[in-house]
């Protein structure tokens, strides 16, 4: 079983979270300790899983212009075995950046990212509606990206 976090724990996640690149020395000073505890804190928390992977968030605008998209799908039965099958297609899909099962009127929600209308209406009929068990797929497109953090809320 994995140890619960204390606060330091807690506060270099929350710096890594901020800034991956962040060096243990940075961290021992802000944190009024010395690096080696540090370093060792910040292996054992990659060890025991709770940092999974380290990441460049690339600033979506400078690349070329996309869209978002909120699709809400729900199967026509929601066997285990037909959730599955699903959740193994739609991963392979490099527009789904996100997927999630979710509890309700719908199975789950998939954020999509593509180029434009165009592409996303491809994309729905090309790959989403091929897919067996499709029920209903219903879609919001994002008009206005108010906030994006990838940071956990650390409490």
């Amino acid at each position: 079983m994995q140890e619960q976090l204390d606060d330091i724990d807690r506060k270099i996640l929350k710096m890594l979270e901020h800034d991956a690149k962040t060096i243990a020395k940075h961290i021992a000073v802000a944190l009024n300790m010395t690096k080696t505890p540090i370093y060792d804190r910040i292996k054992r928390l990659e060890q025991e899983g709770y940092i999974k992977r380290y990441a460049a968030i690339v600033n979506k605008e400078k690349i070329e212009s996309s869209i978002t998209v909120f699709s809400f799908v729900s199967l026509e039965a929601q066997k285990g075995h037909l959730m599955d099958d699903f959740l193994t297609l739609v991963k392979e899909f490099e527009e789904v950046v996100e997927c999630f099962v979710v509890g309700g009127e719908f199975d789950f929600l998939l954020k999509v990212v593509v180029k434009n209308l165009d592409a996303y209406y491809d994309f729905a009929k090309t790959k989403i509606a091929t897919l067996p068990n499709i029920g209903v797929v219903k879609s919001a497109f994002v008009l206005k990206e108010v906030k994006d953090e990838t940071a956990f809320p650390l409490l």
